[in-house]
């Protein structure tokens, strides 16, 4: 299995086990990030946490009860007419986002081209960014057989 699928897949697994029922918001932004940026790299960081990375951290992505927090690591210097970021951070914003069609904004998409570019620009530094947490690590969690369930019925 390639590094690519085995992130995928631990993915696909942190969906399961956090919130299934966001799986398709889930699954939209990471095709919006992939069709955006073809070369990003999907990995988890330290904490678990589901990045996108491209000369450094590009974007991640956190499960909430009822929304998926899609932020980027230093959103504070990205520039948004559109009004989507929030937070007050230091360098870090976010986008709660609620459902599938929220994707489809093309501001989004123009957040993610500027946070590529300030990494093409100034990428972060290889001591600086999180060691991917799937090198050398078997995967041993594992989701109860109800959420495996309710995670392969949604269409």
């Amino acid at each position: 299995m390639s590094e690519a699928d085995r992130a995928s897949a631990a993915i696909d697994l942190y969906v399961a086990r956090e919130n299934p029922a966001l799986f398709k918001v889930v699954d939209a932004l990471r095709a919006l990030v992939k069709r955006t940026i073809p070369k990003a790299r999907e990995a988890l960081n330290p904490w678990g946490v589901p990045v996108f990375e491209f000369n450094g951290p590009l974007c991640y992505i956190r499960l909430g009860k009822k929304h998926v927090t899609f932020g980027f690591p230093r959103g504070s210097v990205l520039k948004d007419p559109g009004k989507l970021l929030e937070g007050e951070g230091r360098n870090l914003r976010h986008i709660k986002i609620t459902d599938v069609a929220q994707t489809r904004d093309p501001n989004l998409k123009q957040l993610l081209l500027q946070a590529k570019a300030l990494n093409d620009k100034t990428p972060v530094s290889q001591s600086l960014r999180p060691k991917d947490q799937l090198r050398g690590k078997s995967q041993k969690k594992k989701v109860s057989r109800a959420q495996q369930s309710a995670w392969e019925n949604l269409e």
